[in-house]
């Protein structure tokens, strides 16, 4: 679907939005869906920087002087989102100043959340980590069917945001389990008991 200055695409489960090191072509808002945003990491390892759904921006890292994505992103599920042109972007923040603050705290609050991410990934427990991982995709996309965590991720996403290996999220993970702190169907997962998790955190 295309407008004037807006084209709408779709994005089926797993297809790349965008990839790390293409040129910037313009910035992209969620209509409905899911995105994870990731990064290329360590020994060829993928780090997710953040998750995003309908309503999210993303593509806007790419917005720098270097006119280049930093960063990939990728469906997690069917996505619907609407893409604008960098001209016509440009033009609409140098005219509308209140778009250009909406952006600034954007940025701000971004760059406030990648500053805790990366302090807690030098500093915290891994088992602290993945507990936030957890509390953070509830809190990101909510709760759907019987207060499971509405969009399902896959193991390795929760290990590529918490920062640690697929092995160590599923061996915590069987834990929290078995001490009814989760519950697991496939790949949603339930929380049961925030507050323990909360205990993981420090």
């Amino acid at each position: 679907m295309t407008g004037l200055k807006k084209t709408t695409i779709f994005f089926k489960k797993g297809k790349t939005i965008f990839h790390e090191g293409e040129k910037v072509k313009g910035i992209y808002f969620i209509y409905s869906g899911a995105v994870k945003v990731h990064k290329k990491w360590l020994d060829k390892k993928e780090l997710i920087i953040r998750f995003a759904k309908g309503g999210g921006v993303i593509g806007h890292r790419g917005l720098g002087s270097a006119k280049v994505y930093p960063v990939s992103a990728t469906a997690l599920e069917d996505s619907l989102i609407c893409f604008i042109g960098n001209d016509f972007f440009e033009t609409s923040l140098n005219n509308n100043p209140s778009l250009t603050y909406q952006f600034m705290q954007l940025y701000a609050d971004e760059l406030q959340k990648a500053e805790g991410r990366m302090r807690n990934l030098a500093l915290m427990e891994v088992k602290g980590r993945i507990a936030e991982t957890l509390l953070e995709l509830s809190d990101v996309f909510g709760t759907g069917k019987n207060k499971y965590i509405a969009v399902p991720v896959s193991r390795q996403d929760i290990a590529a945001y918490a920062g640690t290996t697929y092995e160590t999220v599923f061996k915590f993970l069987r834990t929290l389990i078995q001490d009814k702190v989760i519950s697991v169907s496939g790949k949603s997962i339930r929380l049961n008991n925030a507050d323990k998790l909360k205990s993981f955190i420090n």
